[in-house]
């Protein structure tokens, strides 16, 4: 789509063009900063920030299409799947995932420590980092 998003602690999401590094535009309506990031296949944009919600933009203008609500802490990491389902995690212990279309809540996976990362493999399996409560070395839990 030849754009960067980057999240910040003013609240924002910012937009740069690729080609020439020229911010575009500044996404807004989150309370708190943002703490994780991700781009679908379709170019919608999510972000999900320390206000505990999930929001997700249009990637071709940058209106707001939906806010997700459904954790309890902050939401420290995003992930899509091939499939376009959402997939969040957040301070809170749990994994919840989303209709990448809808943003309807589809389950919740509770997990045993702070989630630090997800990802979706090649193979359409959910990978996701727990924190080692300060130490080094925690643990990645496969779905």
């Amino acid at each position: 789509h030849g754009k960067l998003y980057s999240g910040s602690r003013d609240n924002t999401v910012r937009v740069w063009s690729i080609a020439d590094g020229a911010h575009l535009s500044t996404l807004k309506g989150h309370t708190d900063y943002i703490s994780s990031l991700a781009v679908g296949d379709d170019g919608t944009v999510y972000s999900g920030s320390v206000d505990r919600t999930i929001r997700a933009w249009s990637g071709e203008n940058g209106t707001l299409l939906r806010t997700l609500h459904g954790h309890t802490a902050v939401v420290c990491a995003l992930a899509i799947g091939g499939d376009g389902t959402l997939y969040s995690g957040a301070n809170d212990k749990t994994v919840r995932v989303w209709c990448g279309g809808t943003g309807a809540a589809l389950y919740s996976l509770p997990v045993d420590s702070l989630i630090c990362a997800l990802a979706v493999g090649p193979n359409g399996k959910l990978y996701a980092g727990l924190d080692g409560h300060g130490t080094i070395g925690g643990t990645i839990t496969v779905w």
